[in-house]
């Protein structure tokens, strides 16, 4: 991802395609949690040349593994020799390619913004109509969480970046394939698992 200065404020990428414009492919990759695991998958993809858009790394409710959430902008041929290289590595279980329109994707926002006595209250307006929550405050700047897709999170930045965005950090997506609902005996069953 290209950022600008200090302030790390996502700009358009090669191509002249922004972040929501990437044809992106989402990886649940399910790997023993161990030393050196999500070294061995990032060189995997740092031989072959191929840019990890995003990636969160998390525990699975079974301690002695973890979920790797990768975003890859890649040509589906190429997806299918990283799989194949993916499902070599000695600590990967499982690896499930998401399909986003087929997902539910979420990301993490934190942001520090300059916010006076004449902007707090327009920033806290915009901040509750995106469901922005706010974590700190301090006499000129505010600190800013928002959970939301990726989409939103972009739409909420590019709003905030004019009263002065002074540090943002963002966690990379995390997906899981949305539940199906069947009619059968009225209850919802769950989608494929992951």
């Amino acid at each position: 991802m290209t950022v600008s200065g200090p302030n790390l404020i996502p700009m358009s990428l090669p191509g002249g395609k922004s972040a929501n414009e990437i044809d992106h492919h989402v990886l649940s990759v399910l790997v023993e949690n161990k030393a050196g695991v999500l070294a061995r998958v990032a060189q995997l993809f740092s031989r072959r040349g191929y840019n990890i858009y995003s990636l969160a790394v998390a525990p699975t409710d079974d301690q002695r593994f973890s979920r790797l959430t990768i975003v890859v902008d890649l040509e589906s041929v190429t997806l299918e020799q990283i799989t194949k290289q993916l499902h070599k590595l000695i600590n990967v279980i499982k690896i499930t390619e998401i399909d986003p329109r087929d997902s539910v994707e979420q990301e993490l926002l934190l942001a520090v913004v300059a916010a006076d006595t004449q902007s707090r209250s327009q920033i806290l307006e915009l901040a509750g109509i995106f469901g922005a929550k706010v974590l700190d405050v301090g006499l000129e700047r505010l600190t800013l969480a928002l959970a939301d897709t990726p989409e939103k999170l972009d739409d909420f930045s590019e709003l905030i970046k004019v009263f002065g965005i002074v540090e943002v950090q963002r966690t990379g997506r995390v997906a899981l394939t949305k539940l199906t609902r069947s009619s059968s005996r009225g209850g919802i069953s769950k989608g494929k698992a992951s």
